[in-house]
């Protein structure tokens, strides 16, 4: 025998759905707005009644939330309202998803009315419907009724397991909601306030809420945070300029100017002034992959197939699934600031205390259809995972939370996939597709930083050298203090005794740079050459360990297998030590001597190293000679740590592409010079003058920005030189063309 039963959620579930589903106030009275907002409400009012100064709340305290949308009436409230997770609204986005105003619906759980019960205990609702006419388009006058629901759910517990005190098994349809109808009381063209308007009314439609017996405690921080958050519910470049939905808060009958008290006006300016990049009108094509927008006013498009993205260190960590669901077309808005200072920042990029606390306030936002996904753009969500990678991976990952402020615009038309949490706190994760669209504003975000920043920097940088250089060094300050101490000779004196000091002193400091500098070419050359060392002693020792165990479990072993072996292990090692051989010119006790070397045997050694990498990535290496031999007086070590550096770039940025791949070394005896070419994508125009300086790599944060900075100072020891190609016909190949020239007068300053 068998029967039918039904589910029957006990009263409880109301806790779920509000208290404890809704994390706190400023996600429910988000909530509370959103209705509003799909209501076609052009205001929503939130007032904060008999609260203590310091926003603690008293027996009384209340908050109510009034809006003239829509408005409900009986039927509406009995089967929808009252009824949990209807499928009203979801069934409307459906069907046409912009309300008559022509906004899109925000709500589809049907479980968001649950936010009054994170607020407060007893409810009342009064409401009146906006009529409708014969062709069921709402007019501009309420229906003849006005409609009020009251909850009183002050005499249950907190889990709704007892009543007044006593136990009981409560289910939900045990809950009494009381109902009533009436002639309108509240929305009858009443006197109303809002902001600075003059002359409103409340119109003859609406909803109006009224939260009692107030739950969780309320404090000044609290009522900031709420106030501040939900005040930006729309993104604050749309709320400065006209708009038709506006939240007002009024904390005891005490308008709360949004503008003024969350100094909109003065982040705007900041936005305007002091960013130094602006990336506007920003927009992710998902059927290219690629990414378009106007970089301080210049039209810029950057592509997923760009080997500057492709370069990037988070490109590198990209789980391979990531990219094969697609997010959708979206739009983007950022502003990056420089919160360093220091002297080599221009003048009109400097933040003040004041600058910077406004700019802590807001991060990146997320908003669809113009409505915030909350919690996305708080001071402490960091949704995109910033602090985490640049505190667990790379710090110059991207620039910090505080330096970044943005707005990302999606729309449920675009990014279907792209889902709320049931508890309002962001999008759905695990299925991809929020994977995707993340990952696709880090990379953003990351190219930003490693790119036009990493620019910004160097060029700041070389702009101090500059100043120096034009007269304000230190030898030319103490010229001027001789001519000026002419005629007085103890004056004369204490700076002839100055000068000789400061030349035993800058002399010491040069010496530790020049080490510095050797220690470094040292340190990147051994860290080139040590992947393939240890790959061959770990195959080495792998063999000794097979042949010891094989020695113990067989007393008796095959004596060529054994040379064979042994052989093996033994090319190995000879291999190891060839390399360490070559790298062990770096070293410091070997670089003092010059000599005349013969440039191809160097590169021929650099290319051994290179050997097992660069067929692995499949990179032809070609050599034409034309004329005499490439003969140069200079150590080994300068020459090493050219063609490493050499080696090395065209390595990187040759597996961004896809094509065939060549390096041509092309050896000039005539003219002494050699010219290193590739046919990967070649340096950009932007990133051409900063190539050379310290710190500076086209790799973005892959690069320390030191190889081709140490081989242009080690060169220029010597008086030789090495430029990017500019003329036509040093281009050898269609990527990158450098041009190292050996002759001492190229060389000359």
């Amino acid at each position: 025998m068998s029967e039918k039963l039904k589910i029957r959620p006990y009263a409880r579930l109301i806790t779920m759905l509000g208290d404890q589903l809704i994390r706190d106030e400023t996600i429910a009275l988000s909530e509370l707005i959103k209705n509003a907002y799909d209501a076609d409400a052009t205001w929503v009012k939130i007032s904060l009644n008999n609260f203590n100064n310091d926003f603690t709340t008293r027996a009384d305290s209340s908050i109510v939330i009034e809006d003239n949308g829509n408005g409900m009436n009986k039927d509406i409230l009995e089967k929808d309202w009252l009824n949990p997770a209807t499928p009203v609204k979801l069934k409307n986005k459906q069907n046409d998803p912009l309300t008559q105003k022509g906004r899109y619906i925000q709500g589809e759980k049907g479980i968001g009315r649950f936010a009054v019960f994170k607020l407060g205990r007893v409810v009342r609702i009064t409401t009146r419907r906006q009529a409708k006419d014969s062709s069921n388009r709402f007019i501009d006058r309420g229906e003849l009724k006005e409609d009020t629901l009251y909850y009183d759910f002050a005499r249950y517990d907190d889990d709704f397991l007892s009543e007044q005190g006593k136990d009981r098994e409560l289910f939900l349809d045990d809950l009494q909601v009381e109902f009533s109808q009436a002639d309108p009381q509240v929305f009858k063209c009443q006197p109303l306030k809002l902001g600075v308007e003059k002359n409103l009314t409340t119109g003859t439609h609406g909803t109006r809420i009224e939260i009692s017996r107030l739950r969780g405690t309320w404090s000044e921080y609290k009522f900031n945070k709420v106030f501040s958050q939900t005040s930006d519910l729309q993104p604050l470049l749309k709320v400065s300029k006209d708009t038709d939905f506006r939240i007002y808060f009024y904390v005891n009958d005490e308008w709360l100017n949004n503008d003024s008290n969350s100094n909109n006006q003065k982040v705007l300016n900041l936005l305007a002034n002091k960013a130094v990049f602006k990336v506007e009108e920003g927009i992710f094509h998902q059927a290219s992959r690629s990414f378009s927008f106007k970089l301080n006013g210049v039209s810029t498009t950057l592509s997923f197939d760009d080997p500057e993205i492709q370069g990037l260190y988070l490109y590198k960590l990209l789980d391979p699934t990531i990219p094969k669901k697609a997010c959708g077309d979206f739009k983007f808005d950022f502003f990056l600031f420089d919160f360093a200072g220091g002297p080599t920042q221009p003048p009109k990029y400097h933040l003040d205390r004041e600058d910077k606390g406004l700019l802590k306030k807001h991060r990146v936002y997320l908003y669809r259809d113009d409505i915030r996904v909350m919690p996305y753009g708080s001071p402490e969500d960091d949704w995109l995972n910033v602090d985490v990678i640049r505190g667990t991976k790379r710090a110059d990952t991207f620039l910090s939370n505080d330096q970044t402020v943005g707005w990302i615009f999606i729309t449920q038309k675009d990014n279907p996939a792209l889902k709320d949490k049931t508890n309002r706190e962001g999008l759905i994760e695990g299925d991809g597709e929020f994977d995707t669209f993340k990952f696709n504003v880090q990379i953003l975000l990351a190219w930003l930083r490693a790119k036009p920043y990493a620019r910004y920097l160097a060029s700041n940088r070389k702009k101090a050298e500059n100043e120096l250089s034009r007269g304000d060094r230190m030898d030319a300050f103490i010229k001027r203090a001789r001519v000026q101490a002419d005629g007085d000779p103890e004056m004369l004196k204490f700076v002839n005794s100055f000068k000789q000091k400061y030349d035993r002193e800058h002399s010491v400091f040069e010496q530790r740079i020049k080490k510095t500098e050797n220690l470094a070419a040292v340190g990147l050359s051994v860290e080139t050459a040590s992947h393939d060392l240890m790959m061959l002693l770990r195959r080495s020792l792998e063999q000794l360990d097979g042949l010891i165990k094989d020695l113990m479990v067989h007393k008796d072993i095959d004596s060529a297998i054994l040379q064979q072996s042994l052989e093996s292990i033994r090319g190995q090692l000879g291999m190891v030590e060839t390399q360490m051989g070559d790298i062990q010119l770096l070293f410091p006790s070997s670089k003092g001597r010059s000599k005349i070397v013969d440039v191809r045997e160097i590169v021929d050694k650099v290319f051994n190293i290179y050997k097992r990498v660069l067929n692995r990535n499949s990179i032809d290496v070609e050599y034409e000679v034309n004329g005499n031999p490439v003969r140069v007086k200079v150590t080994d070590a300068v020459l090493l740590q050219l063609f490493i550096n050499l080696f090395d770039n065209a390595l990187w940025w040759l597996q961004t592409t896809d094509s065939d791949r060549k390096i041509l070394i092309t050896f000039d005896g005539d003219d002494q010079r050699v010219i290193f070419s590739d046919n990967g994508p070649g340096v950009r125009e932007e990133d051409a003058p900063y190539i050379f300086d310290a710190f500076f790599s086209g790799k973005g944060i892959e690069g320390r920005g030191l190889g081709l900075y140490i081989a242009r100072q080690l060169l220029d020891r010597f008086g030789y030189s090495i430029e990017l190609a500019t003329n036509l016909k040093d281009r050898r190949l269609n990527g990158a063309n450098f041009v190292v020239n050996f002759n001492q007068d190229s060389g000359q300053k």
